[in-house]
């Protein structure tokens, strides 16, 4: 190395008042330049220095928003919020692209047999397995994020619930645009849908976030095996007017039995049902 930055340029590039082409110069010196760095050590103000090193961590520890997250803060919605519905695991491309290869097989499935059976089955349980995933130290990876959250567990279920519900229940929807030849059987779907997710919800706080919509969903899958095999065509009754009327009744039960165990859905509570049923709690 045959030149140094002289004292006073130095102690100007320390404040920021070095000006170019001698910054220029200067920043490329200095990353070669062992001496100069030291020497550049020594004269800047150490509390300026621990500033820097201040602000440099602290850009450096703050997470990096995705487009989602973002778009929510934008929304309006609070950072903390915000975050944890971005972390939600079904809103993740992996599980979105789940569902959309179910939904486009399920549609091809039903124009091969000439029939929506398959298709209605399976519809109202992918809301359930969505909300499902979404909660409990074994399945959400954001457990612990949610457990230190400023607002009431049954809060945050409300909210992730409305947001898979929207994301699942959309996906759904569009698969019905692809079942024209139905009419408004291709949306009988719908309501059962609503009923099984406001089920599984409800039985959570007893059950767990696990076995609760399992088993929802093993009963639902039941009943229409046992309609199909008692007689030809029995498996429609859910998704006629009067299983449609059985089904909006049991969502609003479900909906009203949820808001009156909302209490129970407190992470920071000993009972807290996203740990699974614990043996000798009363229920």
């Amino acid at each position: 190395m045959m030149w140094h930055v002289d004292e006073q340029d130095l102690r100007a590039y320390g404040r920021g008042e070095l000006a170019p082409p001698l910054l220029w110069s200067a920043d490329m010196h200095l990353t070669a330049c062992a001496d100069c760095r030291a020497r550049l050590a020594e004269l800047a103000d150490p509390a300026v220095l621990d500033a820097g090193w201040d602000r440099l961590d602290a850009e450096l520890d703050v997470p990096r928003r995705g487009l989602f997250e973002g778009l929510l803060v934008r929304l309006g919605l609070a950072d903390h919020t915000a975050r944890l519905l971005a972390a939600t695991p079904v809103l993740r491309g992996s599980w979105l692209m789940a569902v959309v290869f179910v939904l486009v097989m399920t549609v091809l499935a039903v124009h091969t047999a000439g029939s929506p059976r398959l298709f209605l089955a399976l519809a109202p349980l992918l809301p359930l397995a969505g909300v499902a995933l979404s909660y409990g130290p074994a399945l959400d990876p954001t457990y612990e994020m949610a457990v230190v959250a400023p607002m009431h567990g049954f809060r945050l279920l409300m909210i992730r619930t409305v947001t898979v519900l929207t994301v699942v229940l959309l996906l759904n929807g569009l698969a019905t645009f692809a079942l024209p030849g139905y009419g408004l059987m291709a949306l009988a779907w719908l309501l059962p849908a609503l009923a099984l997710t406001g089920i599984g919800l409800a039985l959570t706080p007893r059950l767990g976030p696990v076995l609760a919509p399992a088993l929802t969903g093993g009963v639902w899958v039941a009943v229409l095996l046992a309609a199909a095999v008692v007689a030809d065509g029995a498996w429609r009754v859910p998704f006629t007017a009067g299983g449609q009327g059985v089904a909006a009744a049991v969502a609003a039960l479900a909906a009203g039995r949820l808001l009156l165990a909302r209490d129970r859905f407190d992470f920071a509570s000993d009972r807290s049902p996203f740990s699974g049923p614990r043996h000798g709690s009363a229920s």
